[in-house]
């Protein structure tokens, strides 16, 4: 399990590469443990000044892995993995860059929505189907994304499940870049080398001030989780996962 989540240094850049192609990246209970570790050790270490998130070739997540929603679904336990990571990942000390190619869906989306820099390449497609799933945004998304996007975009993201190409992205200010895919992960590393040669403390300011304050996020992320494991247990969820893996089957 351990190999389904790579974690290289490379200089002051700590890269986070989600590793589990055969099921196009989705996330694992384990998988968001591992990650939340390495941002939780990369911050606490002075020689890291960046983390990268990458995911595998046409995947950057599908999300998280629904036979976890199914074991919730039909009663058993969910485990507060996910959650951490999402919090972990919110409270990130340090600027995080992401490079995304191909799926990107749920948490595979909203994860980018609290990087300072994303590449996308021009096959990548950005999804948020909670709704169709029977459950509700997460991430902190139903906040940041209609102060990004205004209502009406944000609602075509978030309820309607409308996908964004990566230049609709770029346009309406999710993603920084939109890049080649053999340009990737070198645009991506570059531009982490850039960030991680800068003086740490002024960055560290900027980046903060640039934030603002983070309690009214967090705040909503509380409020958007407890709603979220309610969802998980719903009839309307429940049918909505039996009807997702009976298409998976046919």
């Amino acid at each position: 399990m351990s190999d389904h989540i790579l974690v290289e240094r490379h200089g002051a850049v700590q890269v986070i590469r989600m590793n589990r192609p055969d099921k196009k990246n989705a996330l694992t209970r384990a998988m968001y443990r591992r990650m939340s570790q390495a941002l939780a050790e990369g911050d606490a270490d002075p020689a890291i000044r960046v983390h990268v998130f990458l995911g595998v070739s046409g995947a950057f997540s599908a999300g998280n892995d629904l036979n976890d929603f199914m074991a919730v679904a039909t009663g058993g336990e969910g485990g507060l993995e996910a959650w951490n990571f999402i919090l972990t990942l919110a409270r990130a000390q340090k600027p995080v860059v992401s490079g995304v190619d191909g799926i990107a869906v749920g948490i595979g989306m909203t994860l980018n929505l609290h990087c300072d820099l994303t590449f996308a390449t021009p096959r990548t497609l950005f999804r948020t189907p909670f709704v169709d799933l029977g459950l509700v945004p997460e991430a902190g998304s139903s906040l940041i994304l209609p102060t990004t996007l205004g209502r009406q975009q944000a609602f075509a993201l978030l309820a309607l499940g409308e996908g964004f190409s990566a230049e609709r992205a770029k346009e309406a200010g999710l993603i920084y870049a939109v890049v080649e895919e053999e340009k990737l992960e070198p645009a991506v590393m570059e531009a982490a080398g850039q960030i991680a040669a800068k003086p740490p403390e002024a960055l560290r300011i900027s980046r903060d001030l640039m934030l603002g304050n983070r309690e009214q996020l967090l705040a909503r992320m509380h409020e958007e989780t407890d709603l979220f494991q309610e969802r998980l247990k719903s009839d309307e969820a429940r049918a909505a996962f039996v009807a997702f893996m009976s298409r998976k089957k046919a």
